[in-house]
């Protein structure tokens, strides 16, 4: 149909990710389909930080997500080793002060920590 948009079914608007591919100078005409496939590989490479990174969590019997938590998660996962620049920043310090990561994002408290990683899964999960 002609004036019919399609709506994609993806998290990232993929209008907001075309106007970010478009401030590279080099990038000229975008087709359809690349927004909303890097918006969906987007989805996937979260989903599988996140899982491995509650995975950690669980194992140092932690109910809360810390960046001590995802730099372990980074340094671990041979697939995240392109993002060991950005976790080098992040102290050992910070992780000895707080090592169940309280002053970082607190879960939900009526909710168990594996019900709240169990939630990450099934909504990434398509």
């Amino acid at each position: 149909m002609p004036g019919h948009k399609r709506r994609y079914n993806v998290r990232f608007p993929p209008s907001r990710i075309k106007k970010i591919m478009q401030k590279d100078t080099e990038v000229g005409r975008i087709a359809m389909a690349v927004p909303v496939i890097i918006s969906r590989a987007l989805e996937m490479f979260l989903k599988s930080l996140l899982t491995k990174t509650c995975l950690v969590t669980q194992s140092k019997l932690s109910g809360v997500v810390s960046v001590a938590h995802m730099k372990q998660c980074i340094e671990s996962e041979k697939l995240f080793h392109f993002l060991k620049e950005l976790v080098e920043r992040v102290t050992s310090t910070t992780a000895q002060r707080d090592n169940r990561g309280l002053s970082v994002w607190p879960l939900y408290r009526r909710r168990s920590f594996t019900s709240v990683c169990n939630l990450f899964y099934v909504t990434l999960n398509f």
